[in-house]
Parts: structure tokens; sequence; C-alpha cells
């Protein structure tokens, strides 16, 4: 797995809630990397299998695509080592959990990564692809030129 979020020639992050919305902007990346991030601790409602059944649909959309995904497990240990059960192979769990390194050593001893902060992304959530001004915000993300938005309120378009 290649990481490198935010910068030039490497994944740009989307958060997603839904496989039709994820699908939609890998089709619009084409072959451009992608990281498909969940929404804040989507580990404790969509949960592991959720968020696997999510990627899949969306991958099987865009057959093309280059995509990587990170589900967070916000400051939830059992979440994250639920989730690495699940086959989810890059996590975020909040560094002042206090199971941290213990998560991140379980994760490291199944070939999987654990963040430790959400990486820049932009929030598809509201965002219109349909629609050209959702379309241009997507490119411009996808091409680097826009600066990374705060995945918490969400740039919209």
């Amino acid at each position: 797995m290649t990481l490198c979020m935010g910068g030039a020639g490497g994944q740009r992050a989307l958060v997603t809630r839904g496989a039709a919305e994820a699908a939609a902007a890998l089709r619009l990346a084409g072959s451009v990397p992608v990281l498909l991030l969940s929404a804040p601790a989507a580990a404790g409602s969509l949960g592991p299998r959720g968020w696997r059944a999510l990627v899949a649909a969306a991958q099987a959309a865009a057959p093309q695509a280059a995509v990587d995904d990170a589900l967070c497990c916000g400051d939830a240990p059992g979440h994250a080592l639920a989730a690495l059960r699940a086959g989810c192979r890059l996590l975020v769990l909040e560094p002042d959990c206090p199971a941290f390194a213990a998560v991140q050593a379980a994760a490291a001893e199944c070939g999987a990564v654990v963040l430790p902060t959400r990486p820049p992304a932009l929030d598809l959530h509201g965002l219109d692809l349909r629609k050209p001004g959702g379309r241009a915000l997507l490119a411009q993300w996808l091409a680097g030129e826009s600066p990374a938005p705060d995945d918490s309120s969400g740039a919209k378009g």
C-alpha cells in the first residue's frame, strides 16, 4: 500500500458515506489514485463490514479506479480491532486512545497501518457531482490545485 495523501503525485483523500457517491467520485477520478476515507468514527456506526461492502460496491462500479480506503475508528480500540479482523488495512485511530500502541502493534502484525490523524480530505457529502461546480471542485482537489479543506465542515460545490 502506497500512502501519500494530499501531495503531488500521491493519493487524494475523499470522505464518503455511501457507495453511490464514492462510485461517482471514482468514475470521475479515472486513474488518479484516490483514498476513500470514512466519515469520522464511522467504525462505530457503519461498522467495518459495512465499510468493506461500501468500498467493494464503489470499486465494482469503477473498476478502473486506483483506490485504497481508510476506516476511521475515532477513539475506539475495539472498533479498530474489529476492523482489522474484517480485513481493513488502513485505519485512523485517535493517538490519545490508551490502547493506541497495542492496536498499532496488532495492525503491524497483519500488515495494516494505523494513522493517528485523519488525512486532508475533500468531503463528498452534499457535493453534487452531477453539476459542473461539483465536478470542478472534485477535479481541482484531485489535481492538487485546491487547498486541503477541513473535512469536518466539508467543502461543497
